[in-house]
């Protein structure tokens, strides 16, 4: 249909609404047409009743005349002939003004003039009379005759004008009447013809509506027809069973699936022998009833699960859904899915489950299963025993205090986004156990992926290393007791040279505290000459105590500490610590010290005793070089992964094929060695995140270098140049 058809609804209202609108002006023009030739009528009546008056009023006005003429002739010549004719004269006025006071009763204005008029003329006549009876005549009696003839004439004068001023009202009014109605005809034309118009456009419409009507009847036959050709289609289809029914219990008709399912045939339906009672076990006919009495009620059932029995005895689990038909209302129409296959798949997975409870109880680590939303769905009977708690219990394991609270935020930040991304995870934790103990456990998550890409579960394995941590805590403990034992010994390797250092500057503040004393002896005092000896003894304490300070640091047994340092200043202390080993062997130390280097995070102690082990390493391995310049070069560079220091000696240097190999524990070329040194320092370095490595010097000797991760700050010493000592 077109989207610019009216309205059914609209045009069924408009088509009464045009017809009582035409009803309504056709009335109208009847009612005016109507009273339009009423006052038509009434005009014609006055017009010839104004017409009746002027014709009596001309009579009278000839009669009138006629009488003058009588009179006159009369009375000159008292010729009794004249009277004769003046009696006839005189019955025609006496008429015709009575006449005409019965034409003007209903105008209270002419009929006044008229009565006066009357008056006039009987009086005259009485006094012509007297004068005819008496014989009298006289001049003065002609001229009284006279004037009162003129009255009269004047009396009717006036009538006559009224009553023609009225005839010509009338005839104008006559005249609108006459155009009005030449008006109304016309109207009364085109109201016809409008509504002739308009019944013809009905009719049109009409007969379009009727179209259309038919062809919508046409296509919603054909609509029906193909549905009820589709719902034949599912009804005989083999996809789902489908039966319909009474509300008493038989079953009407049903499709071929239907009867697979419960193994009857078509005889079987014909003979009545489909009832639901008798498919439905003992235990289901309550549900039955219930849903039949909620069928009645709404006129739907939800799909819900039932057993049928088959014709050899069997059972058969369904899915039903059923729904009443309206224009039936003591039918309805059933879908029936077989639920035999799903159910045997259900049992399969229940002994699947069972099976695998079985596999991963016998594991003798912690295993748990969970969803793809990371929701525990199985642990293992060793998580149970081990945490004291349910199946339920643990699946709000960030919120029972199973995990513990310095370790919750990190492992679930770790679970979180290995969750959203599929991502395997592994981190360690601490789970508490059922006596209140907390234990170390390594916790490894693996995803399990299905053929179209989707994570179908999550194995979850935990094993307890809180022994192997133990282990790692002690082992840790060890290196550094180990570390620190190494420092005590370079320490020791440096009490001659350090003993020498101190008494220098020791001695050095005698000389200037003597010099002080001979000063202030002097008279007058030379006090500036004593503040400079003065100074002199504060700036010998001060290199005294950093002496004393270094020693004091690489001794003191203390706890790994971590801070922000500058790695270039490092390097200068350690220098200090080295400068008499250096010296005694002959050893040139340059440094390349590079600007701006970022400052590195870590323990400044062991870091420097990294320095030191490397410094008298390469001063003792060079005390052997009989020829050739003794020269250490330290230098460190800024790198995009960190600081790196290098430390190259002119030494005998290393063979290639062991270069690797100095760095392992007890490995020495020393007679004297212990061969722990430079293992301790790849392992202090290794500790703090970076690398040592050992290579060839060009032209002589050995590099041994060492990368350290920075901290992100900026450069915390100044530019400085190359140093020489």
């Amino acid at each position: 249909m077109s989207v610019l058809a009216p309205d059914p609804s609209l045009r069924s209202f408009a088509r009464p609404l045009a017809i009582a609108v035409f009803l309504v002006l056709l009335a109208a023009t009847g009612y005016f047409g109507i009273r339009n030739w009423r006052e038509r009528q009434a005009t014609f009546q006055v017009l010839a009743h104004s017409g009746l008056v002027l014709d009596t009023l001309d009579r009278l006005r000839t009669t009138t005349a006629d009488l003058e003429t009588e009179r006159r002739g009369y009375l000159q010549t008292l010729d009794p002939a004249y009277l004769k004719a003046y009696g006839v004269s005189d019955a025609r006025v006496r008429r015709d003004v009575q006449a005409l006071q019965a034409l003007v009763t209903n105008d209270p204005l002419q009929s006044l003039r008229a009565e006066h008029l009357a008056l006039t003329v009987s009086a005259m006549l009485r006094e012509t009379d007297d004068m005819v009876k008496t014989a009298r005549t006289s001049g003065l009696a002609a001229l009284a005759m006279i004037r009162n003839m003129d009255e009269i004439r004047s009396q009717i004068d006036q009538i006559v004008d009224n009553e023609r001023f009225l005839l010509v009202d009338q005839e104008a009014r006559a005249g609108s009447l006459e155009q009005r109605k030449t008006w109304l005809i016309a109207a009364a034309i085109v109201i016809a013809t409008a509504l002739a118009a308009a019944a013809l456009v009905f009719a049109r419409l009409e007969a379009r509506q009727r179209r259309r009507t038919t062809d919508e009847n046409v296509r919603l036959h054909k609509d029906l027809e193909e549905r009820n050709r589709k719902i034949r289609r599912l009804f005989d289809s083999d996809i789902i069973g489908i039966t319909i029914f009474d509300l008493e219990g038989r079953i009407r008709d049903a499709n071929d699936a239907f009867l697979r399912m419960v193994r009857y045939d078509r005889e079987d339906l014909a003979s009545g022998r489909l009832h639901r009672t008798n498919l439905t076990p003992p235990e289901w006919r309550d549900r039955d009833e219930r849903n039949l009495a909620q069928l009645k009620l709404t006129g739907s059932v939800p799909q819900f699960e039932k057993e049928y029995f088959r014709k050899d005895g069997s059972r058969l689990p369904v899915l039903i859904g059923a729904a009443s038909f309206e224009d039936a209302e003591n039918q309805g129409v059933a879908f029936v899915l077989d639920l035999t296959e799903r159910k045997r798949a259900e049992e399969a997975l229940r002994k699947s489950e069972r099976s695998l409870r079985s596999a991963i109880d016998g594991i003798p680590g912690f295993v748990a299963i969970l969803a793809p939303n990371g929701d525990v769905e199985a642990v293992n009977r060793q998580i149970v025993e081990y945490c004291g708690r349910s199946l339920e219990g643990l699946k709000n394991w960030s919120t029972t205090g199973t995990i513990h609270p310095d370790d919750r935020s990190h492992l679930e930040e770790v679970f979180t986004k290995s969750i959203a991304t599929g991502v395997p995870y592994e981190t360690e934790a601490r789970l508490r156990r059922l006596d209140g103990e907390y234990r170390w456990f390594d916790h490894r998550g693996v995803p399990v992926w299905d053929e179209s890409g989707r994570i179908t579960r999550w194995y979850v394995l935990l094993t307890d290393i809180e022994d192997r941590t133990q282990a790692l805590a002690r082992l840790q403990q060890m290196q550094l007791d180990l570390a620190h034992i190494n420092r005590v010994s370079m320490m020791g390797e440096l009490a001659a040279s350090l003993s020498h250092e101190i008494a220098q500057p020791i001695a050095s503040a005698r000389n200037n505290a003597r010099a002080a004393q001979n000063f202030l002896k002097m008279q007058p005092p030379d006090l500036s000459e004593v503040r400079e000896a003065l100074s002199c003894i504060v700036g010998d304490a001060d290199r005294a105590g950093e002496i004393i300070n270094g020693i004091r640091a690489q001794i003191k047994k203390a706890p790994p500490r971590k801070e922000r340092f500058d790695l270039n200043a490092a390097i200068n202390e350690v220098l200090k610590l080295a400068q008499s080993v250096t010296n005694r062997n002959g050893v040139s130390v340059q440094t390349r010290l590079a600007d701006g280097l970022l400052p590195i995070e870590g323990d400044r102690v062991q870091l420097q005793q990294v320095l030191l082990n490397l410094i008298l390493n390469a001063a003792e391995a060079m005390s052997s070089v009989e020829e050739g310049a003794r020269e250490l070069l330290i230098s460190t560079v800024q790198e995009q992964a960190g600081a790196v220091v290098a430390m190259r000696d002119s030494g005998p240097g290393i063979d290639p094929a062991h270069l690797d190999r100095v760095f392992h524990a007890f490995y020495t070329t020393k007679s004297s060695g212990t061969g722990m040194g430079l293992s301790i320092c790849r392992s202090i370095i290794h500790a703090h995140g970076g690398e040592l490595w050992a290579e060839a010097n060009k032209p002589r000797g050995a590099v041994f270098r060492f990368r350290l991760p920075g901290a992100e700050a900026e450069p915390m010493n100044p530019p400085r140049a190359i140093q020489r000592t």
